[in-house]
């Protein structure tokens, strides 16, 4: 099946949102075995709408939107594309029903009138529900086996209802004979990306016959690996064999598959160990805290911790002697060390992460350069610190030394001796 998309808004050529949907709607349908002929934006106006729809249309006769099926002036989606099948707009009551119902028991108010528009709906058209939001997606085919199917633009709903909706319905046009491109990933960090290279050639027989990339980061080092053409079954069976492979030589520093977050293997880890944690952050200003309470149940875990972005805050809150940050500076050894041990008493855990360093774009010295970072770890008393060489401007710095520090805690957790 070979499939377009387009995905409308004039925000999307603009430039002021990253078009998001485009790429998920690949990825989710290359596994399923869709080709995607091509990817096509186009702006709010129903001409933009109506030929890009109507080209792609005449291209694969199967098409699938994302946008304008809002209750503003500009969702024009649905009226552009009825037209272009010869279809007049009719309400939905039912729909306009249950939004109704929806605005009293979930809001607490009336319905806006303006989204009575998400319950017209193209003559003939198919209501695709979705369940998580007003607007129902739609598919609209024609007499000569052509089809449309327009689902939201908001990245929560469309993602929502690919799953809930359209791709059982393309799974069930496929037929059992599908073939499918799929994808696992390998998640790295600490390693760059020649030195895994490296390992990666001392495979005798390499990883089989999946395809590998190497997608460097700022959390780290992925490795993609992609197996075309093959029943689903099949290809996980590949790409198992494959990870095995790269498993083997990698070892550890492989802490996840796909979309995994460290931040959630180092909490799951502390959890089946008994660990709370706290944290004291200078260069990083509460993004290491940030990135482990976006955790869902992380409270069993964290227990709080310090912003000391001052020198004075780092003394009166984390008890760092003032002598070691005349000696040393802020950014040195001791001083982290000191944070990471008045971090942990603190926030009164087990363990406790400290970061402290030179982000940028200014404050860097010929000793300490922009993007020197040290990171301290005290755990139970025992207290290591290691000082990195960060690279990027200063929001990858920040990135990269929180992503470090959950590292350094990894390591810590399953390796303890």
């Amino acid at each position: 099946m070979r499939i377009e998309v387009v995905t409308i808004g004039d925000e999307l050529l603009l430039g002021f949102t990253i078009d998001t949907n485009a790429a998920h709607l690949a990825r989710a349908l290359a596994a399923e075995g869709v080709e995607i002929e091509r990817r096509t934006t186009c702006g709010d106006t129903a001409e933009s709408i109506a030929s890009a729809v109507g080209d792609a249309l005449n291209r694969t006769g199967a098409v699938i939107t994302t946008g304008g099926l809002g209750p503003t002036s500009d969702d024009l989606t649905k009226p552009s594309i009825a037209a272009l099948f010869g279809r007049d707009m009719v309400l939905d009551e039912e729909h306009l029903e249950w939004m109704e119902e929806r605005w009293r028991t979930r809001f607490q108010r009336p319905m806006p009138a303006s989204n009575r528009q998400q319950a017209m709906l193209p003559a003939g058209a198919r209501k695709l529900t979705n369940h998580h939001g007003s607007a129902p997606g739609i598919l609209l085919e024609d007499d000569r086996g052509r089809w449309v199917a327009m689902l939201p633009g908001v990245p929560r709903e469309m993602r929502g209802m690919l799953a809930d909706t359209l791709l059982p319905l393309v799974r069930a046009r496929l037929g059992s004979d599908r073939r499918v491109v799929r994808s696992k990933t390998l998640r790295t960090t600490g390693l760059g990306e020649s030195f895994i290279a490296d390992l990666v050639a001392t495979i005798d027989g390499g990883i089989g016959d999946a395809g590998l990339a190497y997608l460097p980061n700022a959390d780290g080092t992925d490795l993609r690996m992609t197996v075309r053409d093959a029943t689903p079954d099949d290809a996980d069976v590949r790409l198992s064999t494959a990870a095995g492979r790269l498993r083997g030589v990698i070892g550890d520093a492989v802490y996840g598959e796909d979309s995994t977050d460290l931040a959630a293997v180092v909490l799951d880890l502390c959890r089946a160990q008994g660990i709370t944690v706290g944290v004291a952050e200078s260069c990083t200003g509460g993004l290491l805290g940030a990135r482990l309470t976006a955790i869902p149940g992380s409270s069993d875990v964290v227990r709080g911790g310090v912003i000391a972005y001052d020198n004075s805050v780092k003394i009166a809150s984390l008890g760092v002697p003032e002598a070691l940050l005349i000696e040393h500076g802020a950014v040195s050894e001791p001083v982290v060390r000191a944070m990471a041990a008045g971090g942990r008493r603190a926030a009164r855990a087990d363990a406790a992460l400290a970061i402290t360093g030179i982000a940028g774009p200014d404050g860097g010295t010929e000793a300490k350069p922009v993007g020197t970072v040290w990171i301290g770890l005290d755990m139970a008393g025992r207290v290591d610190a290691r000082r990195y060489a960060m690279v990027g401007d200063r929001g990858e710095i920040r990135h990269r030394a929180a992503q470090a520090a959950l590292e350094m805690l990894r390591r810590r957790l399953i390796a303890p001796a």
